[in-house]
C-alpha cells in the first residue's frame, strides 16, 4: 500500500506535466536498475528479518553506505579517498554502537540464512544507487513508475506468501498513508535526486545519520504484573522489556521516552492509554477480552 500511495504522488501529476509521464518511456535497463532496487531490496530484507534477529539483520543490511562509498569509485570521476573511508568507518561504528546499545555485535544463534540475505540487501541498494548515477540524465520521474510496478509485485507475493491485515483504524490508516508520502514516497524522490546530481560519497557516509533512533525496540511493561507473552513479543522483534509502575510509565512517556511501545493485558492500562495519548504504540495481549491475539497500534 505505502508504494502504491507513493507512485501515486508522481503519478497524479501527470496530467498536468506530460514530461512526467514521457519519463517512463526508458530503455529496458533502467526499469531493471530501478525495480531491482525498490521491489529487490525491500523483498530481500523482510525475508531476511522473517529467519535471523532483527536487529543483526539491520545492523548486517545497514553496510550499504560502506558498500556505496567503495562502489561510487568505480564512477567517471569519482575518487576514493582516506576521508571518505574514516568517516563511513565512524558512522558505521556509530550505528552499531548505538542500535546495540553498546553491548557489542555477534550472532547469538550462528549464521542463519537471513544473515546472508541481509548481506544481500546491502549489495542490492548500494549497486541500485550507484547504476542510478550511471544513468544520471534519467528524470527522477521515472521513480513514480518504479513505485508503482513494486506495488504490484509486493502484491502479488503478499498473496502468496503472507496473510491479508487491513488496517483497523483511521489511525492506522494514516499511518500507511504517512509512510508512502514521506518515507516511501518523498524519499525515494529524493534519493534518486541525490545519487544523480549530488556527492555520492558524502550522501553515503551521511545515511549512517538515520539509525540513531531505529536500534532495537523497547516495550514498556507493569512491573508488578509484566504478561507472559510480553517477553515472546519482545523476543521475536529483537527488542527488550522495560519494567516500570503506571506512574513512571505516564512520566517516562510525557518526558519524551525512547520506548517504542507499552504492553499490558487486553484493555490497555494507564501506560498502554498513556503511550497511545503520546502518539506511540500499544500492545494488548492476553486477558478476558475478545483481543486475545496481540493488537498493535501505530
Amino acid at each position: 500500500m505505502t508504494f502504491l500511495v507513493g507512485g501515486l504522488m508522481g503519478a497524479v501529476t501527470w496530467p498536468f506535466r506530460p514530461q512526467a509521464r514521457a519519463a517512463l518511456r526508458q530503455p529496458w535497463p533502467v526499469w531493471a536498475v530501478g525495480i531491482a532496487g525498490l521491489f529487490g531490496y525491500h523483498f530481500v530484507y523482510f525475508s531476511a528479518l522473517r529467519s535471523a534477529p532483527p536487529v543483526e539483520a539491520s545492523l548486517i543490511a545497514y553496510l550499504w553506505p560502506l558498500f556505496l562509498v567503495v562502489f561510487s569509485a568505480l564512477l567517471p570521476g569519482e575518487k576514493l579517498r582516506l576521508h571518505h573511508l574514516v568517516g563511513v568507518a565512524c558512522g558505521l561504528a556509530g550505528a552499531v554502537l548505538v542500535i546495540t546499545k553498546g553491548e557489542g555485535f555477534a550472532l547469538q544463534d550462528g549464521l542463519k540464512p537471513g544473515h546472508v540475505l541481509a548481506f544481500g540487501c546491502a549489495l542490492i541498494w548500494s549497486g541500485y544507487s550507484v547504476l542510478s548515477r550511471r544513468f544520471g540524465k534519467v528524470p527522477t520521474d521515472v521513480v513514480a513508475g518504479f513505485c508503482l510496478v513494486t506495488a504490484l509485485l509486493s502484491t502479488l507475493c503478499h498473496l502468496a506468501f503472507e496473510t491479508t491485515v487491513w488496517p483497523q483504524t483511521a489511525e492506522q490508516w494514516l499511518a500507511v498513508l504517512g509512510l508512502g508520502l514521506f518515507p516511501v514516497g518523498a524519499a525515494f524522490y529524493t534519493w534518486d535526486y541525490g545519487v544523480k546530481h549530488g556527492d555520492i560519497m558524502v550522501l553515503g557516509a551521511a545515511s549512517y545519520a538515520s539509525p540513531s533512533r531505529s536500534g532495537r525496540p523497547r516495550f514498556m511493561v507493569s512491573r508488578t504484573r509484566p504478561p507472559v507473552e510480553a517477553e515472546r513479543v519482545a523476543q521475536a522483534v529483537g527488542g527488550e522489556l522495560v519494567p516500570m509502575g503506571s506512574a513512571g510509565a505516564k512520566a517516562m512517556v510525557g518526558a519524551g521516552s525512547q520506548a517504542s511501545a507499552a504492553v499490558g493485558l487486553a484493555g490497555g492500562g494507564m501506560a498502554s492509554q498513556a503511550m497511545l495519548a503520546s502518539g506511540g504504540t500499544s500492545l494488548s495481549v492476553g486477558g478476558r477480552s475478545s483481543r486475545s491475539s496481540i493488537r498493535c497500534v501505530v
